[in-house]
């Protein structure tokens, strides 16, 4: 049962993703989560270094959607200003929210990365699917409240499965 919390890579954020490496793996797709994944929780501008980093993804073919539990006056606002699809109010990490994401990006699981900051949402909602899952770290403390109480739990769960993390450091190549 925790093989379902345990990612495919750990890394310190999105940016030691490296979109050539997940081409070479034969990846397709890239489904994410939207608070302290890609930017802290209810930040509602991209910085530049995420634009830059979400356009390498795209140059090198890769589709991208979001896939977010926030709210869509959240969610929304934030992936047009990216141009890229999202779903909101997703309820991860039930399978009907990656199923719809996988129909956006036209990929199979197996051809997918999932990147997301959360364990019990993010990871096990991945994992369930068969996508590869990426674990980041989350980008701030301040979040849900409900959100704080399951990283409580969540903290024990990484130290138990830590031995068994696949850690990938800030700028190196991931593959």
């Amino acid at each position: 049962m925790l093989r379902l919390f345990v990612p495919d890579v750990y890394v310190p954020s999105i940016y030691a993703v490296n979109a050539e490496a997940l081409v070479r793996k034969g990846l397709l797709g890239v489904v994410t989560d939207l608070d302290n994944t890609l930017v802290a929780w209810n930040e509602p501008q991209a910085p530049d270094k995420l634009v830059h980093w979400l356009d390498d993804l795209r140059d090198r073919g890769l589709k991208v959607c979001i896939v977010s539990n926030n709210k869509e006056v959240r969610v929304r606002p934030f992936a047009e200003q990216l141009n890229i699809p999202a779903l909101y109010e997703a309820g991860k990490p039930r399978m009907r929210a990656f199923m719809k994401a996988l129909e956006i990006t036209g990929t199979h699981p197996r051809q997918t990365a999932m990147i997301g900051d959360q364990l019990f949402t993010d990871i096990a909602g991945g994992n369930r699917m068969g996508m590869y899952t990426i674990l980041v770290v989350p980008i701030s403390d301040k979040e849900w409240v409900g959100t704080r109480v399951m990283r409580l739990v969540e903290r024990r769960v990484l130290r138990f499965i830590a031995p068994s993390l696949h850690r990938i450091s800030e700028g190196e190549h991931q593959g």
